[in-house]
């Protein structure tokens, strides 16, 4: 007697053969199986998991801290003397890499809502242990030369933070479908129950975030300060080379309120603006002076400064990517600049009423001016016939003395101390880093009648925060960029900001509850055919040149009659 086993027909599944080809390279069907996923590929699956987290972080971090890119490149400059712009390597292997994580985490989750085993490629093992141990060797990298950055990550969610929270939620929630038909196929009550309450955790944790949400900017419309004055930082450096007449020029046209510069003293004695200690970046010195290029800046005298081309540089490493949006005639008048005095700088201020702030280098040793720095860049302050209650004296040294000779200054400090220390210093205003003041400290420096000035600011998210804390002024290297917005980039009230999470929450819930319920019916649904039927019914609604028709296979139980 022989007995025919039923006809079976095999569609062809493409969409599922790209999913487990291209994460695991099985293309063959029998190479595929609904089995429970093995624990060793449980574990690369949460090493994928936690490089997904890290990789994302570390974008975020350099999203944010877009703020200070040029700052990051000058201290890498310090470091290895060379110039470049360091950040368009980091961001393109960061892109390159979350890009490549992250689509291996879709496959991973598109493997676990349809029910495959996962089972990772040996070569995207590589890749992803590769992507793990180059962003832990760049987070090293950054908290040895830029550890003070980290701080840009709290300080921007205090901008970002209630987006985050529904980006994130939006996304768990998306991730119930996948939720809910992996606890509908599992066959363990055990398994389900730990799946749930992992699953939920994470909703209810995501759920109360708002209640650690802090931000200046969810506040009574009528409890904004006023704008933040803007000081330009080095004058509006991404439209000009910094430090030159024409930056401050153009500094001025976005109607800053201040200036602020770098001051070196030359061999003799002649106050000048310059950041760094050599003239190697900003100028042609290497051209005219080539057996001096290495040489300390502070050792040239003023007649050899004024030799130096000092914007020509910018239309050559174009530092702030700018240089394409500048005219002709404006590009002829940046190849033209030259080194700026201090006389200079204060002379450009002083008829339009604008402050002064400029931080001053001491000369090495064995400079003429190592022990009268102090003295002698103040009697340039003194002979440049400029209202002297414009000008912010920041250098600690001597301040007693100086504010004997000069008391119309505004002497200023660029470290940190409380009010009372301040004040018996006879210190009115205090410059620092935009990390080192929080809201509480603002408020209290405001209490206590010091003007508090932070700097560098150049993202409006950044410069809407310290708005809404109250900062009264900032220092900038964008001024005219700042000088477009309005207002805050956002601003709700708490009334506002309390509907839209609890509204969130709520749709979040009914969205979860709606999916767990849909998929519990539609998995024993689909437990209640018999899968030899299905097939025979497509195959009944396909032509044979849409089907793989297997061969009959003939079951033979006894000998033949």
């Amino acid at each position: 007697m022989v007995k025919h086993q039923p006809l079976q027909v095999y569609e062809r599944q493409l969409c599922l053969s790209c999913l487990t080809g291209i994460y695991g390279c099985r293309w063959k069907r029998y190479q595929r199986s609904h089995d429970d996923t093995t624990k060793w590929e449980l574990l690369w699956s949460l090493i994928l998991l936690f490089t997904f987290c890290l990789l994302l972080f570390w974008c975020y971090f350099w999203l944010e801290a877009h703020n200070d890119y040029n700052e990051f490149n000058w201290l890498l400059y310090n470091h290895s003397g060379a110039w470049s712009d360091s950040t368009v390597p980091i961001l393109a292997t960061t892109a390159a890499g979350f890009t490549y994580i992250a689509f291996l985490m879709v496959l991973a989750l598109c493997h676990v809502a349809v029910g495959q085993q996962l089972n990772l490629h040996w070569l995207h093992k590589i890749a992803v242990i590769v992507a793990l141990l180059t962003t832990v060797a760049g987070l090293i990298a950054v908290n040895q030369v830029w550890g003070q950055e980290w701080d840009v990550v709290p300080i921007s969610l205090q901008a970002t933070g209630p987006f985050l929270h529904i980006g994130a939620l939006a996304a768990v929630t998306a991730l119930s479908w996948v939720v809910a038909g992996q606890v509908a196929r599992a066959e363990k009550t055990r398994v389900q129950m730990v799946v749930l309450l992992l699953y939920f955790g994470v909703l209810l944790g995501l759920y109360l975030v708002p209640l650690s949400i802090t931000s200046p900017c969810i506040m009574e419309r009528t409890e904004l300060k006023p704008r933040p004055d803007v000081i330009g930082h080095q004058g509006a450096p991404m439209l000009a080379p910094e430090n030159t007449l024409m930056s401050f020029q153009r500094a001025l046209q976005m109607n800053v309120t201040g200036l602020e510069a770098d001051v070196t003293i030359s061999v003799d004695g002649v106050p000048f603006l310059m950041r760094d200690s050599t003239l190697r970046r900003t100028t042609d010195v290497e051209k005219v002076f080539p057996d001096r290029h290495a040489e300390d800046a502070s050792f040239f005298n003023w007649t050899d400064l004024r030799q130096l081309n000092a914007g020509q540089w910018f239309l050559e490493d174009d530092p702030f990517w700018t240089v394409h949006t500048l005219s002709e005639g404006e590009k002829r008048e940046m190849a033209n600049q030259s080194v700026c005095s201090l006389e200079q700088l204060l002379a450009l201020a002083a008829p339009r009423n604008r402050t002064v702030v400029f931080r001053l280098r001491r000369p090495p040793a064995g400079h003429p001016c190592h022990h009268s720095w102090i003295n002698d860049t103040l009697e340039t302050v003194r002979s440049a016939r400029v209202p002297l209650s414009l000008v912010m004296w920041t250098p600690d040294e001597d301040r007693d003395q100086v504010r004997r000779m000069a008391p119309e200054l505004l002497q200023t400090s660029l470290r940190k101390q409380s009010p009372q220390a301040l004040h018996q210093q006879g210190v009115s205003r205090l410059l620092l880093r935009y990390n080192l003041a929080s809201t509480q400290d603002v408020r209290e420096f405001s209490q206590s009648n010091v003007s508090l000035a932070l700097h560098t600011v150049n993202e409006p998210w950044l410069y809407s925060v310290l708005w809404c804390s109250g900062v009264p002024a900032v220092s900038s290297d964008a001024p005219h960029v700042l000088k477009k917005l309005l207002g805050p980039v956002w601003l709700l009230r708490p009334a506002e900001y309390c509907l839209i999470w609890v509204s969130a929450d709520l749709v979040s819930f009914a969205v979860v509850i709606g999916i767990f319920i849909f998929q519990k019916f539609r998995m024993s649904g689909m437990r209640s055919y018999n899968p030899e039927q299905i097939m025979l019914k497509a195959a009944g609604r396909r032509s044979s040149q849409d089907v793989n028709i297997m061969k009959e296979k003939l079951i033979f139980s006894g000998p033949p009659q």
